[in-house]
């Protein structure tokens, strides 16, 4: 069998016109298929990611004083038990000791998270169904 090299060649030019990476021809008994694989650069999406990522976690907590409540595990923070429905805290309202303050969700397991002491939430520091850290400030007690 003898390998028809404009073909190749052909299909080789449609990946880079279409920006395909992918293309397969079929003629009777001839089945060719032709890849490539493209380069993604990631990295200035990370870096605009982790820096919004600081900005979220770090411009609230400095600013604010008071008992600083953190995440105990890495999951995605939900501030109410159902979507739509009753906060657990809001700002402003009163809290005691065990309640819970909102659900951390990691590996689909909610994990409720109890306030350590009776007070007043002076601030919540993510936004319903925000990605959190260990260890990052979730709420401010006063």
């Amino acid at each position: 069998m003898k390998i028809n090299k404009n073909i190749i060649k052909e299909l080789s030019d449609y990946l880079d016109e279409f920006n395909l990476t992918e293309i397969e021809y079929t003629q009777k008994d001839l089945k060719v298929k032709v890849s490539k694989t493209k380069e993604i650069s990631s990295a200035p999406v990370i870096t605009n990611i982790l820096k919004e990522k600081k900005d979220r976690t770090e411009s609230k907590p400095s600013e604010i004083s008071g008992t600083k409540i953190t995440s105990p595990i890495i999951g995605t923070a939900y501030l109410a038990p159902e979507p739509g429905g009753k906060k657990f805290a809001e700002k402003g309202g009163k809290i005691k000791k065990g309640d819970t303050i909102m659900i951390v969700e990691a590996m689909k397991t909610m994990n409720h998270v109890p306030c350590p002491m009776d007070g007043t939430i002076k601030e919540i520091c993510v936004e319903d169904g925000q990605p959190v850290e260990f260890g990052q400030t979730i709420a401010i007690l006063d």
